[in-house]
């Protein structure tokens, strides 16, 4: 087994890691990165999930790298895509003019800018990534976590590495049993945390529905996939609050919950450039075509794409039969496996039964694209994971912290220790407890140091969806530019803590250490308030 040592260890390379890692590395600190899937980048890349934003993204609500991150795959666009004058020259380019979101893009274009982002530091021998790692054990003294032991997952090979700072930047929280660390799972009571819309008793086992999401394109020919083995299971399939089969246009409405059918139309002729994508005026998920389109061919010169591409991240894939938290290997590959099931029947359902605005049944010319995922299988490379193990933290995140049905005009709780901001509803898909979704609208919200601070561990700090939120507010905080934000500040708290000679809980603490740290924060183009708007 080999050794390796950095003064920052972040195991995991999602969207949080590679902030964190930048973090760190910007701080004049050394770093090992992990990922255990091919690319990192996470729910942005191998997860192929586009950007879910707040409606003033453009302009602010998120820190300087992660505009830089946005900012650079457009350049990407406009560098290397064959795109039309008119897409070239829009200021605010939405390469696949989708709905949900203003940077709709292909994951590899996601994956090629954060490895730019990285490259830089790479050659100055600052940092170093492994693939495909991922954590099996960890040594840990004195509350401090020395060494982490890694696995290659296709060789078997291992490694341990120690650090001055460890972080948790997995999608399941992954170090946190191993290190012993305290942590949550599942839905809290009403008596802990006060929650309006907690139940009576905690549900640690009820979390929210994970996805495998897919491209899939439009072309002349048949394209029908093999049948799947479960489809007649799936097929069969209707959660008792849906209103319809999950194989179908139909489902609840996340903000109503009231039954609803929605449409499909591969490849409207619409004009990108006319695309508004701000859910404040338009949920965008009517059509499910454009509503994650990824790809608008009329955004580039006429032969260059033969199709649009869209991703496939409905509701109709959430699977919700199991959780893979705190499982063993074997059950959580099965429940993975069988998601991927679900969604080969979703693709198979639309091929052969889906209804068409024309009256026939069945789309045979929609296509898998596995190339545009980095799946043989065509399937994405990772789940998409909603909720993780969360720390018990020193300050933990509660609805009734940001609800707007609670804090009204007041606006969410400000924090003494704020370290960002974000904003998106609170946001509960179907989960394997069999709830249908929670959605609570909210204000713009903080990110108080003492949620991303465990209550007993010195250097050991989350980075992902494993910070001290509750089921509940994990559902805004789990966001793409939230989830970057909290990795950046941990890299960044890693780096300050070890040229001050101090510890995190020390910093979030003192009055004085706290407001040093938000100073550097502050210079590296971290916001931590809201702008106050006034009208004129």
């Amino acid at each position: 087994m080999k050794d390796l040592s950095a003064d920052v260890l972040v195991v995991g390379g999602g969207l949080g890691g590679v902030a964190a890692a930048l973090g760190a590395l910007r701080a004049g600190r050394s770093v090992v990165m992990t990922e255990e899937f091919d690319w990192i980048g996470g729910q942005l890349t191998s997860q192929a999930v586009p950007p879910d934003e707040h409606s003033w993204i453009e302009m602010f609500g998120a820190t300087r790298s992660y505009r830089q991150l946005r900012e650079g795959m457009r350049d990407y666009y406009r560098q290397h895509y064959p795109l039309t004058a008119a897409s070239r020259a829009w200021r605010d380019l939405n390469p696949g003019a989708g709905w949900v979101s203003r940077v709709c893009a292909e994951p590899r274009v996601g994956v090629a800018v954060l490895e730019a982002m990285l490259v830089p530091w790479e050659g100055a021998g600052k940092l170093r990534i492994l693939k495909p790692y991922h954590p099996i054990a960890a040594a840990v003294d004195s509350d401090c976590v020395r060494a982490v032991t890694l696995e290659n997952k296709r060789t078997g090979d291992r490694v341990e590495i120690s650090a001055a700072y460890v972080i948790d930047a997995t999608e399941l929280g992954d170090l946190l049993p191993l290190t012993g660390t305290e942590y949550v799972t599942g839905f809290e009571a009403q008596s802990d945390t006060g929650e309006p819309s907690a139940p009576a008793k905690a549900q640690p086992d009820n979390e929210q529905a994970f996805s495998i999401c897919f491209a899939i394109d439009h072309v002349d020919g048949d394209h029908t996939i093999d049948k799947p083995v479960n489809y007649d299971h799936f097929r069969a399939y209707q959660p008792d609050f849906w209103g319809a089969p999950l194989l179908s246009w139909t489902g609840p409405n996340p903000r109503t919950l009231e039954t609803v059918t929605r449409s499909f139309t591969p490849n409207p002729d619409d004009d990108p450039l006319l695309v508004d994508a701000d859910q404040r005026k338009n949920a965008g998920d009517g059509n499910l075509w454009t509503f994650r389109r990824i790809a608008a061919r009329r955004n580039f010169v006429p032969g260059a794409y033969a199709s649009d591409i869209c991703l496939v991240n409905w509701p109709m894939i959430d699977y919700m039969e199991a959780s893979i938290t705190d499982v063993s290997e074997a059950e959580k590959e099965k429940h993975i496996k069988a998601a991927s099931e679900l969604s080969l029947s979703m693709m198979y359902w639309m091929q052969t039964e889906a209804p068409r605005v024309d009256g026939g049944y069945g789309f045979p010319g929609l296509r898998l694209r596995g190339d545009v995922t980095g799946n043989e299988n065509g399937l994405a490379m990772a789940p998409y994971i909603r909720e993780s193990r969360r720390i018990r933290s020193v300050t933990r995140i509660v609805e009734q912290d940001l609800s707007h049905a609670v804090r009204g005009d007041k606006g969410a709780v400000r924090y003494r220790d704020s370290v960002g901001i974000g904003m998106y509803r609170i946001d509960l898909h179907p989960s394997t407890g069999g709830d249908n979704y929670i959605d609570v609208p909210s204000c713009p919200f903080e990110i108080p140091l003492g949620a991303l601070l465990p209550q007993r561990m010195r250097n050991l700090l989350p980075a992902c969806k494993n910070i001290g939120t509750t089921h509940i507010t994990n559902g805004c905080y789990r966001l793409h530019p939230v989830e970057w934000n909290i990795g950046e500040v941990v890299g960044l708290l890693a780096g300050y803590c070890l040229e001050k000679g101090l510890e995190p809980h020390q910093v979030q603490a003192d009055d004085s250490l706290l407001a040093g740290f938000q100073k550097v924060l502050e210079g590296q183009g971290v916001e931590t308030r809201w702008p106050e708007i006034r009208a004129y």
